[in-house]
């Protein structure tokens, strides 16, 4: 478990939440884009709450460890969701194609 601080807001999630939304946040800065993400998290005060974080360049985020015996909230699905968005920016699949290339539409090629 370990805490998440988004700006003056302190809540607790899985090591792997945490984890994973610290490196999306990274990822996300690192080609200036911006997302949001929902995680399940235990506020201040023991509740388990949906957290949106808005992520982009600016954003401050801390992750620290904590000797909590509590069982974090279940994030798998996020967390799979922000592993394939980070996989989609850092590795982007090469493109398809069904058939061999003709070459330039000769109306496309005049603007080139």
């Amino acid at each position: 478990m370990k805490h998440v601080t988004f700006g003056e807001k302190s809540l607790f999630v899985g090591d792997d939440a945490a984890d994973t939304l610290l490196e999306y946040a990274r990822v996300l800065s690192d080609t200036g884009a911006a997302d949001t993400v929902t995680l399940r998290a235990i506020s201040p005060d023991g509740n388990t709450v949906d957290a949106s974080f808005l992520l982009n360049a600016n954003t401050v985020l801390l992750t620290e460890s904590t000797n909590s015996e509590v069982t974090p909230p279940d994030n798998t699905e996020a967390v799979r969701d922000m592993q394939d968005r980070i996989d989609a920016i850092t590795r982007p699949s090469a493109a398809i194609v069904d058939g061999e290339w003709d070459g330039l539409d000769p109306e496309i090629a005049g603007y080139l």
